[in-house]
């Protein structure tokens, strides 16, 4: 014979309910969070090698963090050859993470869109090998006009996506001005 159905057989129904499916999903998380530390780790490193010159030791353990963006020290037998810098852009579609590569002279090595939520077909493009990307690399943010064509600067757009490529920029811009300030904390002070 079925119960009569009651406020109180209803609420300790759904508690019931509710208490089962958070015991599962903390075990569900449990289960997933070192898979998904770990695969974010090797997506990091991933954009850390594409992104400076070759280098013996390993930037991800010697990571600091310099102004609100974590940089990664790519070295030689001790001595900087460059550094991975992790910035985030606000692009059309919303934050753009990227790692912008520099050389120990400040210009740009190489470029990695670690994540993005830009429109497919358009915007999405910015991961690929696009002028935008491409164009960048080899120059020095210091001596060069890295905006788009259409705001009087040298690098093309992609089509369609202006607001994409601005974000891209400014993005390369933000790790540009950490390098700056990482080449003053290695500058002695001067009396």
């Amino acid at each position: 014979m079925a119960k009569e159905s009651s406020f109180k057989n209803m609420v300790i129904t759904l508690s019931l309910i509710c208490l089962i499916c958070s015991a599962l999903l903390g075990v569900v998380y449990s289960v997933t969070k070192a898979p998904i530390e770990a695969a974010e780790l090797a997506k990091i490193n991933n954009a850390i090698k594409a992104v400076v010159p070759e280098c013996d030791n390993n930037p991800s353990e010697e990571m600091m963090e310099v102004e609100g963006c974590v940089v990664y020290p790519a070295k030689v037998n001790g001595n900087i050859v460059g550094y991975a810098i992790k910035v985030k852009a606000s692009g059309f579609g919303g934050p753009i993470q990227m790692m912008v590569g520099f050389n120990a002279d400040g210009t740009i090595y190489n470029t990695s869109v670690i994540s993005h939520a830009e429109t497919p077909g358009l915007g999405a493009k910015i991961t690929g090998e696009i002028p935008t990307r491409t164009q960048i690399v080899g120059k020095n943010p210091a001596s060069s006009n890295l905006t788009v064509t259409k705001d009087g600067g040298e690098i093309d757009a992609i089509t369609a996506s202006t607001i994409t490529s601005r974000a891209f920029l400014k993005g390369v811009e933000a790790a540009y001005k950490v390098f700056v300030e990482l080449q003053k904390q290695q500058q002695p002070w001067e009396n």
